[in-house]
């Protein structure tokens, strides 16, 4: 049984266990994005012709609105104007018309307003017709790949796909798509969703149609147009698994993607819930260096593929798969909650890792997620996971908003135990699947399943910086088998964290685990034990983001 020498620290931790520290704290960070809750899309439908005699795309955009308030005047859009500035890249627009009439408009650097006919009235929809054209600055790669090839392929992340789609580039306002793209008939095109048409047009050009019937956040569109090697691989759940390659790779692409995006969809459709989308392709690329997680059409860098399957393409796969659940599926409403995304997918690499590979390939990726957010750390003490106010895109993600996000996610399940946090992670889905969430909202979902306030812990990790160091000395008082630990908490970043951590007390014959609640900067703790242990291991079970180091005193 535990101990604890100080009689009002015996009853402050006693409370702790039981209720949780319980914090006033509320946060109402956003980022910058002018959110608009009074319009909401419904869905987009991209008409695109591209060409191979010039990388100037031609536009017909369809955007389905749902108007949910009054008094909207004009309608936002997000859409990148040719500038000097930008070489004479960007979208310059011909005409947009709704029910026929044409309307006026003001475009000007990346902001479309459209001037509507007359204010909004709640749950109208309405469908605007914009066309357009242009040279995209960014957002769609047009260029070579490795082989020489011409390719055309999207780029959106976190908000480049405004270069060359007519949208709301924000993850708030999800919504469903359409890609009808036509294009020279020595192309295959791959984008969200599911084919329903391609129709060789008999001039040299092809017209290729997919749909994406789940809503969906504007930075996961995706398009890819090359000369491909296509695989159906296999079925999950009656939908089709997909590897899109370039057609000198086939051999290599076809061997390296076979494996393991079945078993990860079975992992993740077992423990957190239904998979969203229609299909599964993961797709050879000249456009992203690792890999990005477009819903139901992931894209990899084009030297992705060698053909041995090796543990870091493996590894990103099960990653990029992950954020079909969150991401994806589950949308962060605000740039601020990036983590979301990132962190989860991270830590719910390491669990299929964990599952597939053994517990020391789990553990492995938890020791190397910790180097690298001590190393971020020492370089940026002030940093926070949940962001304040973003407004910088540049600095969205950090190797914080990954590992450390990861080892969060992974603290959180030792504060409420592993049976708890699978029920919180199904209730958050199930409820937030094809929607947004926000932090809170994870952290409501949490404390409904586990029963304990989880204020304190969110506060401290997500909201404030800092890494917990403890040192400390122990001794035995063998008249009344006590064993005496004095803890500190070292670190000088400013922080201060309360966390439960596991003590290992390890005699001649066995090893007894304790816990104990670090609550302040000085803590004492009493542990009654029959005989002085040889050795006492604080975290023996590798539960806490921490460095530690306890000796024996006099």
């Amino acid at each position: 049984m535990l101990v604890y020498i100080s009689p009002a620290k015996f009853l402050k931790n006693i409370l702790i266990l039981v209720f949780g520290f319980v914090s006033s704290a509320s946060f109402s960070w956003t980022d910058s994005y002018p959110k608009n809750p009074k319009v909401d899309v419904l869905n987009y439908q991209f008409k695109i012709e591209l060409s191979d005699d010039t990388d100037v795309i031609k536009c017909e955009v369809l955007v389905d609105v749902k108007y949910l308030g009054e008094g909207v005047e004009n309608l936002r859009l997000d859409l990148v104007k040719a500038s000097e500035a930008l070489e004479n890249k960007g979208m310059i627009i011909s005409s947009i018309q709704s029910e026929g009439a044409d309307l006026d408009y003001i475009h000007e650097d990346e902001e479309l307003q459209i001037k509507l006919p007359s204010r909004s009235q709640t749950n109208i929809e309405k469908q605007y017709k914009i066309v357009y054209s242009g040279i995209p600055a960014s957002g769609l790669k047009i260029a070579e790949n490795k082989y020489g090839d011409r390719t055309f392929f999207s780029d959106n992340w976190p908000d480049k796909g405004r270069n060359w789609l007519a949208i709301v580039d924000h993850p708030y306002d999800k919504a469903t798509s359409e890609f009808i793209v036509t294009a020279p008939s020595h192309y295959q095109v791959v984008s969200n969703g599911l084919k329903i048409e391609e129709t060789d047009l008999g001039d040299g050009k092809r017209i290729t149609h997919w749909k994406q019937s789940v809503p969906i956040a504007p930075w996961l569109y995706v398009l890819g147009v090359a000369r491909f090697a296509m695989q159906e691989v296999d079925q999950f759940n009656h939908k089709s698994i997909q590897t899109w390659v370039y057609y000198q790779d086939r051999e290599e692409g076809f061997y390296d993607f076979a494996v393991p995006t079945k078993q990860v969809l079975e992992f993740y459709s077992d423990y957190i819930g239904p998979f969203s989308y229609e299909k599964l392709a993961n797709i050879q690329s000249n456009s992203v260096s690792g890999g990005m997680e477009a819903a139901s059409a992931i894209l990899y860098s084009e030297n992705s593929v060698v053909g041995d399957r090796n543990t870091r393409w493996r590894n990103v796969i099960i990653h990029e798969i992950a954020h079909q659940w969150f991401g994806n599926a589950v949308t962060e409403y605000d740039w601020d909650d990036v983590w979301l995304s990132e962190g989860f997918a991270t830590y719910f690499t390491l669990l299929f890792r964990e599952h597939a590979y053994g517990r020391d390939d789990f553990l492995e990726g938890l020791a190397n997620s910790k180097k690298t957010v001590d190393s971020f750390h020492e370089k940026n003490p002030d940093y926070r996971i949940v962001h304040d106010n973003l407004s910088d895109m540049s600095k969205v993600v950090s190797s914080h908003t990954y590992q450390k996000g990861s080892w969060i996610l992974h603290m959180l399940r030792g504060v409420v135990g592993t049976e708890n946090f699978w029920k919180g992670i199904r209730a958050y889905y199930a409820k937030y699947q094809n929607k947004n969430a926000t932090t809170d909202d994870f952290r409501f979902e949490m404390e409904k399943t586990s029963g304990k306030d989880l204020k304190w812990f969110f506060e401290q990790w997500l909201y404030n910086p800092g890494t917990l160091k403890l040192e400390g000395t122990w001794t035995y008082d063998p008249a009344l088998k006590l064993v005496k630990i004095d803890l500190d908490q070292v670190q000088n970043d400013g922080s201060e964290f309360r966390m439960p951590i596991q003590v290992a007390l390890k005699t001649k014959d066995k090893t007894e685990e304790k816990l104990i609640w670090v609550d302040s900067k000085e803590n004492q703790f009493g542990i009654q034990l029959d005989e002085e242990p040889e050795e006492i291991i604080l975290d023996p079970n590798t539960w806490v983001l921490m460095d530690w180091k306890l000796e024996k005193g006099n």
